[in-house]
């Protein structure tokens, strides 16, 4: 939690503190860190794992300015 604020990182972080063994990292299949996920306004995942070249692609479909 300390590292969150010290980064300053401002998006919203999620954790039980289970780790792999949670049933989130489950329900999700988080297999990995780190992990990301593109939410519609409805609360659809309609991406993970977005990296590079990709993941500006399509959050310049998907995010209107």
């Amino acid at each position: 939690m300390n590292a969150i604020a010290k980064d300053g990182l401002t998006w919203t972080q999620v954790s039980n503190l289970k780790g792999w063994e949670s049933d989130i990292a489950r329900l999700y299949a988080v297999r990995n860190t780190p992990n990301n996920f593109l939410i519609d306004p409805q609360g659809v995942i309609i991406a993970k794992n977005l990296m590079g070249e990709n993941l500006h692609r399509v959050l310049g479909e998907r995010v209107k300015e």
